[in-house]
């Protein structure tokens, strides 16, 4: 009797006889044989039809059977180093094939097709095995997430979506009616994360988080997935230091894991290979000074308008690529303006102007990927900046009180999963990343 695999572990079963369940990728015919490219979610396999081998109507059939059938099939696996596939180099030889469905006109065919198209597609589009690559890519990162801070000492607490007030600026908030009352779709879990490490001194919560923002740029979602951390007795200069060694994991990880999918994406794996601790640091008041000079130094006048920064400004996305391009790895940016960034960032010392806060920059254009900061721990600090933010005291007055109550130097982070994903990926548009993305122009499907 053969023994039901999956294509990822086809390597285990060299002559011998198996069954797969999964779909028609893609097939091709020449005389008496038929070649079927046979997909089960693990992987992709080449399956041999020889009509000699086979009944006349079963191999008339296959020839016959539509992309994206769904099919039950027994053969023996043989190594051939000329067999695509994924993991590729081996192929089955068809001894019997049972068609549950026969599909007729699949949409999605190997020609060219728009993106607004495939996007109206997407619940067929993640079967491509781009995408497929993709989001698996995705999960491993997702759990490789999850691995290093269990593993470090954080405590996953869940946190609220919905919320009464905002965390990162009012301007990018999904309204919801609650019982009568206004609330809010959370952009972020990190104030409750604040009151959690009171109680567990190193924690995280990761989930979706909501921003409201009319953005059609390739680097935004509606709704994304954020892991947040949040650390006790932590300053700025350990925060970074945490940070490197995560992201490091993350990539280093996704390599070990992922090696086919990255590869079916064409990804020049020694730009991620390069992803190891340290990595660089620069101040805000440097970096304003490194793009100054290039922009100088730039000879085509669009690019120098798209450069063009003052002091006290926030980076755009030509800003972010062109001071990652200076670096062959990820490169912290810290003390941000104050007035840039949001209202519960520790002050600089003897630098008002300026705060405690730290994003990391991915290489190769992909911009953002964390965004941290150290915390206020004084009480009336905190109450001087929502006054100063216009926000209402009345729904911050809790997260006040951490800071009365056994407060302490503390610092997090947030990180993105689909931006971290497409710069791993190597691809071009965050939306790609999520199975079904939400942004400006897409709620369907």
């Amino acid at each position: 009797m053969a023994d039901e695999i999956r294509i990822e572990d086809i390597a285990q079963y060299e002559g011998q006889d198996v069954t797969l369940k999964g779909w028609l990728y893609n097939s091709t015919g020449k005389g008496r044989l038929q070649f079927l490219q046979v997909r089960d979610g693990t992987g992709i396999v080449q399956a041999v039809a020889f009509k000699p081998d086979l009944d006349e109507a079963l191999f008339e059939a296959i020839k016959r059977l539509g992309q994206e059938s769904s099919l039950i099939m027994t053969g023996s696996v043989r190594q051939d180093e000329r067999a695509p596939g994924i993991p590729g180099g081996y192929e089955v030889g068809i001894k019997s094939l049972q068609v549950l469905q026969d599909v007729e006109e699949y949409p999605i065919t190997p020609k060219d097709h728009g993106v607004e198209f495939l996007m109206e597609n997407r619940h067929l589009w993640i079967r491509s095995s781009q995408q497929w690559a993709i989001l698996r890519v995705r999960a491993a990162v997702k759990r490789a997430i999850v691995d290093w801070l269990d593993d470090n000492g954080f405590l996953n607490v869940d946190t609220p979506i919905i919320t009464p007030s905002a965390a990162e600026g009012t301007s990018t908030l999904f309204e919801v009616d609650f019982f009568d009352d206004t609330a809010y779709l959370a952009q972020t879990g990190q104030l409750y994360n604040e009151a959690n490490i009171m109680a567990f001194g190193r924690v995280y919560c990761f989930g979706p988080t909501f921003r409201a923002e009319k953005s059609k740029t390739r680097r935004h979602l509606a709704e994304f997935w954020m892991v947040e951390p949040e650390i006790a007795f932590c300053d700025l200069e350990q925060l970074m230091e945490i940070e490197e060694q995560f992201v490091s994991y993350l990539v280093q990880t996704t390599l070990q894991k992922c090696r086919h999918e990255l590869e079916l994406l064409g990804r020049d794996t020694s730009a991620l290979e390069r992803i190891k601790p340290p990595f660089p640091r620069i101040s805000y008041d440097e970096a304003i000074q490194r793009l100054q000079a290039t922009c100088e130094k730039a000879d085509d006048p669009e690019q120098q308008e798209l450069l063009r920064i003052e002091w006290g400004e926030d980076f755009g996305a030509p800003h972010e690529t062109e001071l990652a391009r200076q670096f062959d790895r990820p490169v912290f940016v810290f003390g941000y303006p104050t007035q840039v960034k949001a209202f519960y960032m520790e002050p600089w010392p003897g630098r008002p102007e300026i705060c405690k806060s730290v994003d990391l920059l991915a290489p190769e254009g992909y911009g953002e990927i964390i965004g941290g900061s150290e915390r206020m721990s004084d009480p009336q600090v905190l109450v001087d900046a929502i006054h100063k933010h216009e926000l209402p005291l009345e729904h911050y007055r809790w997260y006040v009180d951490l800071r009365r109550y056994g407060s302490v130097p503390h610092s997090g982070f947030g990180l993105g999963l689909e931006r971290t994903a497409a710069w791993i990926c190597g691809i071009h548009h965050i939306r790609e990343t999520s199975p079904f993305p939400r942004t400006l122009k897409y709620m369907y499907p």
